[in-house]
């Protein structure tokens, strides 16, 4: 038993190559659908936030507005959010509710679940295409990796943390903090190896998006503001 020990211990502390010790993890794209007016959002909002601090975790919070009606009106929330999270809905044959997460586009779960959300991030298929997006003189560029066809391409930008002071509804009364919340999206059409896009303030940040046929993520990048 002292041996085998003594070697497992031998094992561990051997350097790793520089290249794997190195390398960055694969992104896993989180897809929070959320509202102010919604009780149970704010743990999911705070929990997409202690997420996206992770290396390699991608995350972006699409508003929805289907609560609107309901004692508060969200300013984030936009229909198209909420046409994003039913088209999920149809691609993944679940449900429309909050707080639902999209994990790579191929798993939807809620989003305030910390055990289930973990669960999906480990088992996450990795995008198979490498993007990059960075910052320059005269905007934003883009580089994309050979992907499946056909895709389809999205630059989001995003607020990275918002505090709200809720007046009515179900969350009257509360300060909420709420992170990487979507502010515009650009469709891209006729996708290359690299791409120029107009520039972005340096105090939003921006997140490309490939989706193939099915909506799932086959390669994504993100741009933290400066």
């Amino acid at each position: 038993m002292h041996r085998r020990g003594f070697i497992k211990a031998s094992l561990l502390t051997l350097p790793l190559p520089a290249t794997r010790a190195m390398a960055s993890p694969p992104p896993v794209v989180l897809e929070l659908f959320t509202s102010q007016g919604c009780s149970s959002c704010p743990p999911a909002d705070a929990l997409l936030g202690e997420l996206a601090s992770r290396p390699g975790v991608i995350a972006l919070a699409w508003h929805v507005d289907y609560w609107n009606s309901l004692g508060w009106r969200d300013a984030f929330a936009r229909p198209e959010w909420t046409e994003r999270q039913k088209s999920y809905a149809r691609h993944l044959q679940g449900e429309v509710y909050t707080p639902a997460l999209v994990v790579n586009g191929a798993t939807m779960l809620v989003g305030s679940d910390r055990s289930a959300v973990q669960r999906a991030i480990e088992q996450a298929v990795p995008p198979a295409a490498a993007v990059t997006l960075r910052r320059t003189a005269s905007g934003l560029v883009a580089e994309i990796g050979a992907t499946p066809a056909p895709v389809t391409g999205m630059l989001a930008t995003y607020y990275p943390r918002q505090t709200t002071q809720v007046g009515a509804g179900e969350n009257g009364g509360r300060q909420l903090v709420e992170y990487r919340v979507v502010r515009d999206v650009t469709r891209l059409d006729g996708l290359a190896t690299r791409i120029t896009l107009p520039p972005v303030s340096e105090k939003f940040g921006a997140v490309l998006l490939i989706q193939d046929a099915s909506w799932h993520v086959v390669g994504a990048a993100d741009l933290p503001p400066d």
